[in-house]
């Protein structure tokens, strides 16, 4: 067939219009691919051949008042793998069990990160020592995508003399993950657990860097190094704090390895934590990395409870430590005057109803007055005291100050004291019911610091804050910030300074005489106070002190628990010592380094 020489035209250039529009829509797509989308495709071929490896930031330093180092970080090793696939990293993991020593817990928990976070390398080993990591570079060609990298690992100088303030670290649990404060973290990286490290966690972090590894179609690292700009951690500024290092150091001391409980020592003038204490203690570096099996047994089945901070977690019969809230109670109500005497004077115990309530000196104290029933802390002047307010208006006082509400304290597991709540039928009615209690009865016990009182070591020393300010309590606070005051009482300047001599009494000629400090007039008040645990028919007692230094200006707040210790007095003691050694010791040293 031929065509004519019009349509053979007509043809060529309708294909030549079509072949134009091809090269058109070519051309379009080459310059969008390789000039528009340049860097989009460019991103996507970097991520095929580039995967990133986190940097953990330091973590910050914290320091004392004095700038001494509480924790800092030492160089320690990581080991994590890059995994295309859960098989992937399972089969390297039996591999590297065959080189290095990991059980199934830990296998198990490396599989874990990888689900929840399969971009990112799997952490396997959290804290590797260097002998570990020699043997993996050792056998490295058997483990496609192993990273070995140092990182910061946390440090505490004075390990378990600091345990019980500042906590530890470990890795996010998976319920932490789970919670809105943990969004930003993933698995295997480290956090605080308890302590200042868990309380201040957003200001210790810093900030995580990222660094790049070239790895192959099949996701095993091919070269350690890459062209593309790595971003640098960014450590968080010191935590600087109100510990007094040295004299945390002394207390720690004190207690040793013998006594059990607690010691919480305040700035009454600004609620600053000087130290804190409990015993028996436990070394938090053991912790770091993972804690060894046989350690964390060992901690659990101690019956003196190490892992129980005792001084924020713990709470106890205050004793006749709590006299003075119920002196302060009747001296606001307008029950008593500090010279004033109780009818029935002390022959060794009080009969109330049916029940006879004995004081802890047998042959009696004879008739004393408020100051005097302090100084000798006797119990049947404070019975009869409880049976003039009744039992209402004893417990309204002592929630109003504090004894049914937290410290405050700027530190995680702060419990809240057992006190009874308002309004006070209910409270005894749901705890005995409606038989079990009469009268003002409970209010005996009560006004001694017995009975449904229990109260924690730092709630007690923040109560004699206000004692040592006239009335207003102080906060207590770790970490440097505003002081937050609050008005416990209101008592006429004849009545505090009047307080304040039995306080001062208690220890010049009282039941403390044998913690007097050469050249210091020490305050405060001890306190026996039952368990209710016996041994061999024996109950055991705590033995308490909660005072101050010295007396005219107070410069420190000390409250002491010995869990049973028996007699205040020893507790006394001890108090003496460690406000000694802050008035004498740390004072003179923070002089000295102000001069230098």
């Amino acid at each position: 067939m031929k065509f004519q020489p019009n349509e053979v035209q007509a043809r060529s250039r309708a294909a030549a219009a079509v072949l134009m529009i091809v090269m058109f829509f070519l051309v379009g797509s080459f310059f969008r691919a390789q000039v528009v989308l340049h860097d989009a495709y460019r991103l996507a071929a970097e991520e095929n051949r580039l995967r990133e490896v986190p940097l953990p930031s330091p973590r910050a330093l914290i320091r004392d008042r004095h700038g001494a180092v509480i924790a800092e970080n030492v160089p320690g090793y990581t080991v994590s793998v890059l995994a295309p696939r859960p098989d992937s990293l399972r089969a390297v993991l039996e591999r590297v069990t065959t080189v290095i020593p990991m059980n199934e817990e830990q296998v198990e928990a490396a599989m874990r990160r990888y689900r929840r976070s399969a971009t990112r390398p799997t952490v396997i080993l959290n804290s590797a020592s260097f002998d570990i990591v020699s043997r993996l570079e050792e056998h490295r060609v058997l483990f496609p995508g192993l990273i070995i990298q140092e990182t910061p690992k946390r440090f505490y100088p004075d390990g378990p003399a600091v345990a019980a303030l500042v906590g530890y670290t470990g890795e996010v649990s998976e319920d932490e993950l789970r919670q809105p404060a943990y969004a930003a973290y993933k698995p295997g990286q480290q956090v605080g657990k308890g302590g200042i490290e868990r309380q201040y966690e957003d200001r210790l972090r810093g900030r995580e860097g990222m660094r790049f590894v070239e790895v192959d179609a099949r996701g095993r690292v091919v070269r350690d190094e890459s062209t593309r700009e790595a971003a640098l951690p960014e450590p968080a500024p010191p935590l600087i704090t109100n510990i007094d290092l040295d004299l945390q150091r002394f207390v720690a001391a004190t207690f040793g390895d013998s006594l059990a409980g607690a010691v919480v020592a305040l700035d009454p003038a600004t609620g600053e934590v000087l130290a804190l204490h409990s015993a028996p203690t436990f070394d938090p570096n053991r912790f770091i990395g993972g804690i060894p099996a046989a350690y964390y047994s060992q901690l659990l089945n101690d019956p003196r409870r190490p892992l129980l901070n005792k001084a924020l977690q713990g709470r106890y019969p205050p004793g006749s430590t709590w006299k003075l809230a119920t002196a302060v109670t009747a001296l606001e109500q307008g029950v008593i005057k500090m010279d004033d005497r109780m009818p029935v004077p002390c022959t060794g115990g009080y009969q109330y109803g049916n029940r006879f309530f004995k004081c802890h000196l047998a042959r009696g104290h004879g008739s004393l007055t408020l100051a005097g029933a302090i100084e000798q802390s006797c119990d049947v002047y404070f019975y009869q005291l409880a049976l003039k307010m009744h039992l209402p208006q004893l417990v309204a006082g002592g929630v109003r100050l504090g004894g049914g509400g937290r410290s405050g304290i700027d530190l995680p597991n702060d419990s809240r004291p057992e006190y009874p709540t308002e309004p006070v039928a209910e409270y005894f009615n749901r705890k005995y019911g409606a038989r079990g209690w009469a009268g003002d009865g409970p209010a005996l016990n009560l006004a001694i610091g017995q009975g449904e009182n229990a109260q924690t070591v730092v709630n007690v020393a923040r109560f004699y804050t206000a004692l040592a300010n006239g009335g207003e309590a102080t906060q207590p606070r770790v970490v440097h910030g505003e002081p937050v005051k609050a008005r416990l009482f209101t008592l006429d300047s004849a009545t505090v300074a009047g307080l304040r001599g039995a306080l001062a009494g208690v220890v010049s000629r009282g039941t403390a005489a044998s913690a007097r400090i050469s050249g210091v007039v020490l305050s405060g008040k001890t306190g026996t106070a039952q368990s209710g645990r016996k041994v061999n028919g024996v109950e055991l007692n705590h033995a308490w002190f909660a005072g101050y230094a010295p007396a005219d200006q107070p410069k420190i707040v000390v409250a002491v628990m010995l869990e049973y210790g028996g007699h205040g007095t020893r507790a006394a003691q001890i108090a003496s010592r460690v406000i000694e050694h802050y008035l004498k010791v740390s004072t003179v040293q923070f002089i000295k380094t102000e001069g230098e």
